[in-house]
């Protein structure tokens, strides 16, 4: 993770401010898109088109689907993981007549199921950890040609204390993300 960023040509894209308070980062460009891969998409291009970074940083929360993650990771495998077309003989997670439907920035860095759901048990589709945003920011870099890393912070096990966990937890990466960069 020891990679510099530039405050001047970077944007940082976070869901919610109690994610990633304002008050760290005061000399970055952030901006919080809302929850969720409509609002992900909609706001993170907005964002692209205002700010014109040269490197897009999604920071955010994540469960973790392996009992031995915590704290702050890179993520660098992007899966869509409520994309389910099976009926139809495209496997869980590709969608259909698009040529990318899983992203691999080859940094090394651990996997990701992004959603529009909470998830409080181990979904089907094989990742480390799961969100509900970042597979469409790695896309959409991928489609723009802009660098893109993503690093999220643990809040919970993505099991039946996950709900709870991830409300005590959400503002406790802030710090270690900001060390970061």
């Amino acid at each position: 993770m020891g990679r510099a960023y530039d405050s001047g040509d970077t944007l940082i894209l976070v869901a919610i401010e109690d994610e990633l308070p304002r008050g760290f980062l005061p000399d970055w460009n952030v901006v919080y898109m809302g929850v969720g891969k409509f609002n992900a998409t909609y706001h993170g291009m907005e964002a692209i088109r205002e700010f014109a970074p040269k490197t897009v940083v999604n920071y955010g929360s994540a469960g973790s689907v392996r009992d031995d993650l915590t704290g702050i990771h890179e993520v660098s495998v992007f899966k869509q993981r409520d994309m389910d077309v099976r009926v139809i003989d495209v496997p869980l997670g590709k969608t259909p007549f698009d040529p990318i439907s899983t992203i691999d920035n080859g940094r090394g860095g651990l996997s990701v199921g992004t959603g529009d759901s909470f998830v409080t048990q181990a979904p089907e589709l094989e990742t480390d950890l799961v969100d509900m945003e970042a597979y469409v920011l790695a896309k959409i870099c991928k489609l723009q040609g802009i660098e893109f890393h993503c690093y999220k912070f643990i809040s919970d096990k993505a099991d039946g204390q996950a709900a709870g966990d991830w409300k005590a937890n959400l503002a406790k990466g802030a710090g270690l993300f900001s060390d970061i960069l």
